[in-house]
């Protein structure tokens, strides 16, 4: 019995050891700032902003520089009319070329003015996919920091629980010895104590396990790193109400955001479509140098440069694609329309299902406050009555797990009502009031 009960102070006494104090809101800054996920989406963020150029949607010419080389060996025979064969053999023409072009699409049915204002949106694409990202993040780690909280006080908990039983085993000892308990009471008592310690023991490895869970959240390169949180208790703001809620996810809810922008991009679709319908105007112009020197002929050498230029005007009058392609754009819209109005729908169903959670835990919560104080004086009786000797072991038993019982039900209920408030914070987009 010494032995458990060393060991689990030592338990205890490691578990605190060279630990740093952390708040939420640090855990959350230092996971925003170095966390994987987070970073590779903040990059994809970048690259829709890199592509919303003026250049990307072709609003701006092109400048091609070019140039060339030839080398051209021939043989040749040429029989005259008269006389013999002139045979001509290794003739080698040497030619060379540079030049600049400049290329211009100056209207294109309104295609790169469409194509540009769709880069745009998926910009905002980029930045919105960020924002759910990061209001998921938060989320996933306040949750596990109010876990942490959680499985540290129930740890608590269970250490106080072998504390009374390691009571109550000294008291059936001393009695047994002196022949007021049996040795059944004693064995009793000795089973129960084992059996919180076993609880405790195995508790300890619960919270390791939501320590290493949040410091891979905050990308701690050492996982293991001890810590303690700053709060010490769960309280959940009681406060919250429906109606400011549901207006507020109707304006921030950052995947209604995304149903929108996802709607903007298929109208633009449409709008590209459409733009074939529409001539297009296009300008080039250019500067070239050319030499050449042949083996033979009139001339050694030639040199001729000079400018060029020129417009072209067009327009597709059918591809065998452009009715097919504006009917599925219209589609697009359409469900771009659906897709938001049902996720809308889903977001309304989950908003009212978590607001009655939250609603049942906090009369819950007030009902557990209340049945953990009737239990601490149950037990608090219990103890007397069983000091005095008129109470058995088996009773006394059950008073300590009435009261462990109770601690149990009203953690459960804080914890609870903490995660229904986050989760509420997150669908009307306030979540990241946590960092505040």
């Amino acid at each position: 019995m010494k032995n458990i009960i060393l060991t689990l102070c030592a338990c205890a006494a490691m578990a605190t050891t060279q630990a740093q104090v952390i708040s939420l809101k640090e855990c959350l800054e230092r996971g925003l700032e170095r966390n994987y996920s987070i970073r590779i989406t903040r990059g994809e963020e970048q690259i829709s902003r890199n592509n919303a150029t003026l250049a990307n949607a072709g609003y701006l010419p092109t400048l091609d520089l070019k140039g060339g080389y030839n080398l051209t060996e021939s043989n040749s025979d040429t029989e005259p009319g008269e006389g013999s064969t002139v045979e001509q053999r290794g003739l080698t023409d040497h030619s060379a070329n540079a030049g600049l072009d400049v290329n211009w699409t100056i209207f294109d049915g309104f295609n790169i003015s469409t194509t540009y204002k769709q880069l745009k949106e998926l910009e905002r694409m980029g930045e919105t996919n960020t924002r759910i990202a990061i209001e998921d993040f938060i989320a996933t780690v306040a949750s596990e920091y109010y876990n942490f909280i959680q499985q540290r006080i129930r740890l608590k908990n269970y250490f106080h629980a072998v504390k009374l039983s390691k009571e109550r085993l000294r008291i059936v000892e001393e009695r047994y010895h002196i022949g007021s308990f049996s040795r059944l009471d004693y064995q009793q008592a000795k089973v129960d104590f084992n059996a919180d310690s076993a609880k405790y023991l195995k508790q300890q490895e619960v919270v390791i396990t939501s320590r290493i869970a949040l410091n891979e959240l905050m990308a701690e390169d050492q996982v293991y790193t001890p810590l303690m949180t700053s709060d010490t208790t769960i309280i959940a703001d009681m406060t919250l109400d429906f109606t400011d809620l549901w207006n507020s996810t109707l304006l921030s809810n950052a995947r209604l955001l995304k149903a929108d922008l996802n709607s903007n991009i298929a109208k633009l679709d449409y709008k590209k479509v459409l733009s074939r319908d529409y001539p297009y105007i296009k300008l080039n112009a250019g500067y070239d140098y050319g030499y050449s020197k042949p083996e033979q002929g009139a001339y050694r050498t030639r040199h001729n440069w000079g400018w060029n230029g020129g417009v072209s005007v067009g327009i597709n009058l059918w591809d065998g694609n452009s009715r097919r392609e504006k009917r599925n754009a219209k589609i697009e819209i359409a469900n771009a329309g659906l897709q938001r109005q049902q996720l809308e729908l889903a977001l309304k169903a989950d908003l009212g299902n978590l607001w009655q959670a939250y609603q049942k835990n906090i009369e819950l919560l007030n009902l557990e406050e209340q049945n953990l104080v009737s239990a601490h004086q149950n037990h608090d009786i219990a103890t007397e009555r069983y000091m005095l000797g008129d109470l058995s072991g088996f009773e006394m038993r059950e008073a300590q797990q009435s009261l462990l019982e109770a601690e149990e039900r009203l953690l459960t209920a804080q914890y609870n009502t903490k995660i229904c408030e986050i989760s509420l914070l997150q669908i009307s987009g306030k979540i990241l009031r946590l960092l505040e």
